[in-house]
């Protein structure tokens, strides 16, 4: 049993970890898992080619079967929405687990490192299955058909709105002309989603929930659409592999010409629809719609089991979401930061970036207090707002 001489805050037991031989192994195999994953992607290469293959593939094995060539393109639609599905799925399995451990180390925590594997790999797991497990409880005050139906309409948008994301070059499931209005008028059916799952539970906390998201979402989905408007007037297209074509090239032959370098523009429509998106998301400090200290678990209260895990991967989906659309937007998609580092694969260096926007988006959550309701209305229409009109504004200059 530890004494109050082995009790240790884990700065003072951490003081040099560098000398901690557990820590230099975990250190050189993280290393050695991020060299393996670059290595496997430069074997690989861009994954165009090799999925042009597996469509042809695909078609042969259709007409070989006998089936109408009338069949081979719906169905191959339906292998890219099940690969999606798969991605959003395992996205919300990582992310769990990744919050853990980056909560874990912003508060000088081990984090779960004994439990379910190496650095608690499988506890993830374990919580999905206990989840589907658990009893599927509908209060007797609830609507049960609007119960139920709420989690499928906040989640069902969001695996609509990866059909028109870049993952490298050639690597949209659907390059739509219109890929930004696609995006933005389906992210805005969450909300009615949520709003439904308030109203549903039959509880005050639920209701108080439904509708402070209701005015959030609606608020903040204004200056995050007007942020991305200097972005298309630069690119010149509302198709998120034009744009990022767009940002292709260099000054000077090193600086990349990417949206987030532009002088001042740039920079605020950057910032401005990265606080938006953490807003959308119902993320710390935005998490107004479900503030545990105040409403409980806010929207979801009423919700158990299955039904509550599908809202829950819809906020991690829409995290991915978001950060996938701020690589797209300013970290120029899959372009290298660097010409001479072409050889790495477009999806390699598009996950990169994404993966650190999410990282931002998880530190931000056990980083900043959470706005009062008054404050958060405020913060968005004094001053994100007008100065997503400004933007524009200096965009216009910024053409002539």
């Amino acid at each position: 049993m530890p004494t109050a001489s082995t009790r240790y805050w884990p700065t003072q037991l951490w003081k040099d970890p560098w000398r901690n031989p557990s820590y230099r192994r975990g250190a050189a195999l993280l290393a050695a898992i991020l060299l393996g994953i670059l290595l496997l992607g430069i074997l690989t290469g861009e994954l165009q080619l090799p999925g042009e293959r597996l469509y042809r593939i695909w078609e042969n094995t259709l007409l070989s079967l006998g089936l109408s060539a009338i069949w081979v393109d719906p169905g191959w639609m339906l292998v890219k929405a099940l690969i999606i599905l798969h991605i959003i799925l395992f996205n919300g399995l990582f992310l769990v687990w990744w919050e853990r451990k980056i909560s874990a180390h912003i508060q000088s925590r081990l984090g779960p490192t004994r439990v379910g594997g190496w650095h608690g790999w499988a506890q993830t797991i374990a919580d999905g299955v206990k989840l589907l497990l658990k009893e599927d409880i509908t209060p007797a005050a609830a609507d049960p058909w609007v119960h139920w139906l709420a989690p499928v309409i906040a989640l069902s948008p969001v695996i609509l709105c990866f059909a028109p994301v870049a993952f490298g070059t050639g690597l949209a499931a659907v390059p739509l002309e219109t890929g930004i209005l696609y995006i933005f008028a389906l992210t805005g059916i969450t909300v009615i989603g949520i709003v439904m799952g308030g109203w549903a539970g039959g509880s005050k906390y639920s209701i108080l929930g439904g509708l402070r998201s209701a005015a959030q979402l609606v608020s903040y989905e204004l200056p995050r659409a007007f942020s991305v408007v200097p972005v298309l007037m630069l690119a010149g297209s509302l198709n998120l592999t034009r744009i990022v074509e767009a940002q292709s090239g260099y000054w000077l032959g090193i600086f990349p010409q990417w949206f987030l370098f532009y002088p001042v523009v740039g920079q605020l429509s950057f910032l401005i629809f990265l606080i938006a998106s953490v807003a959308e998301t119902n993320r710390i400090p935005f998490d107004i719609p479900e503030a545990e200290s105040e409403l409980v678990a806010g929207f979801h209260t009423e919700y158990s089991g299955m039904k509550f895990s599908l809202l829950f991967l819809g906020e991690y989906a829409y995290v991915l979401l978001s950060s996938c659309l701020v690589a797209t937007f300013f970290l120029g998609g899959g372009l290298p930061p660097l010409p001479f580092l072409g050889f790495i694969p477009s999806w390699i260096w598009f996950f990169g970036k994404t993966l650190a926007i999410v990282f931002c988006f998880l530190w931000f959550r056990w980083t900043f207090p959470r706005f009062r309701v008054d404050r958060l209305m405020d913060f968005n229409w004094k001053f994100l707002l007008p100065w997503s009109f400004a933007n524009i504004a200096l965009a216009g200059l910024y053409l002539l």
